[in-house]
């Protein structure tokens, strides 16, 4: 990956608009992209390396799945 700078742009994922949108470059750690604004709605919020964050739906799935996963496992015997 290239090295980023301030005010650099690059596509990222908007929590706001929920798209994928242009963005600018805002702070960079360690030569790393830390937070980014989106062009189309000003929003400030952590790089997410284009990657759109769970449903709460999904979360909910996961977390019973793990559940029913949980109880299913047989006793451990000693």
């Amino acid at each position: 990956m290239s090295e980023y700078r301030l005010g650099d742009d690059l596509d990222d994922f908007c929590i706001k608009c929920k798209r994928l949108t242009n963005h600018s470059v805002v702070s960079v750690v360690n030569g790393d992209v830390a937070k980014v604004r989106c062009r189309s709605c000003y929003n400030e919020h952590d790089y997410r390396h284009e990657k759109a964050p769970p449903s709460k739906k999904d979360l909910k799935k996961q977390e019973l799945f793990n559940e029913v996963a949980a109880k299913s496992q047989p006793p451990v015997e000693q």
